[in-house]
Formats: C-alpha cells, sequence, structure tokens
C-alpha cells in the first residue's frame, strides 16, 4: 500500500522549524557581512559550515517523514542535523577562546583585510593576496558575546531543539 504524503507528522514539523531556525542563523551572518560590512575571518566562515549542511539534512528529514517513509529515517535525519548543531558550537567555542586569547587559533587567521590599489589593473593580481581580518579580534561584542559566542547559544538552542524533536517522535 503507497505511503500517503502528510506534513502533520511530528518528524516534519521539527525538521521544517529546524532548518528555519539555521537559515535565519546563517542568513544573519550572512546579512552582517553583506548588508553591515562585517568581514568574516577563517573560523567565522568555517563556523558556517555545521549551517550549510544542517539545512538540507533537516529539509530530507522533513521530504522522508512527509513521505511516509519509517519515522527512525526522519528522525535520523532530524539527529543528525542536531549532531551538527553540537559541532557548530564547539567550533564557537573554541573561537571564542581564541578571542579571549585563551588559546592559539590557526595559522589561517590573519591580521589583514581589505585592498589598497587604486588601480583596476592591479586588482586581480592583489586579490591572491588578500586575507580576511584576524580571528582574534571580535568584529562586534552584542551583550558582552561575539558573533562566535551568540554561535554557541544558537546552535546550542538548536541542536536542543532537535534532540527534543528526535525524543517526542520516538
Amino acid at each position: 500500500m503507497p505511503a500517503s504524503f502528510s506534513i502533520a507528522r511530528p518528524v516534519v514539523g521539527y525538521s521544517l522549524v529546524l532548518a528555519l531556525g539555521m537559515a535565519v542563523v546563517v542568513g544573519t551572518a550572512l546579512g552582517f557581512q553583506y548588508l553591515g560590512g562585517y568581514i568574516p575571518c577563517a573560523l567565522c566562515l568555517l563556523q558556517r559550515q555545521p549551517y550549510y549542511y544542517g539545512i538540507p539534512i533537516a529539509l530530507i528529514g522533513a521530504v522522508a517523514s512527509a513521505l511516509g517513509l519509517p519515522t527512525w529515517i526522519g528522525r535520523s535525519f532530524l539527529l543528525a542535523a542536531g549532531i551538527l548543531m553540537i559541532v557548530g558550537a564547539g567550533m564557537g567555542v573554541y573561537h571564542a577562546g581564541v578571542e579571549w586569547h585563551f588559546w592559539e587559533g590557526p595559522a589561517t587567521c590573519s591580521t589583514t583585510a581589505g585592498s589598497m590599489t587604486q588601480n583596476a589593473g592591479d586588482l586581480l593580481s592583489e586579490l591572491n593576496t588578500i586575507k580576511g581580518p584576524s580571528c582574534t579580534d571580535a568584529a562586534l561584542r552584542v551583550l558582552g558575546l561575539s558573533f562566535a559566542g551568540w554561535n554557541v547559544i544558537t546552535s546550542l538552542v538548536l541542536a536542543v531543539f532537535a534532540f527534543i524533536g528526535v525524543r517526542k517522535t520516538a
């Protein structure tokens, strides 16, 4: 008997809300970058990776559940997205520790950013030499937390939401 399509299944709701939450977080980061002019450092860019992978994973879980596949499949995708948010929180802790000088950052974190050339002909040759800002300096602090610190909080909240979804849909 063919399965019926239904968005009323609990895994669908949890997965869609999780994907939306992750999209809002990474969208906010992109907004600060492209609209606010905050150039991300190497660690900032790395912290976006769990979101870039997690959003489609959560959406696949929603689709799998909506299509009526066994519940464990949708829950597995929801769990995987939650684990990615734990990874994102860990990356945020590491980056915040670098900003507070608790430990050294990676060698890929530079101390220069921006273009100095006034000649369009030199622009192409300069592109290979421009590096992002230093990972040790927070570009902005809101309520005492940098972007990395806020990433820890949002990643943990999203992870907890995903894990609650996994448990409640069992």
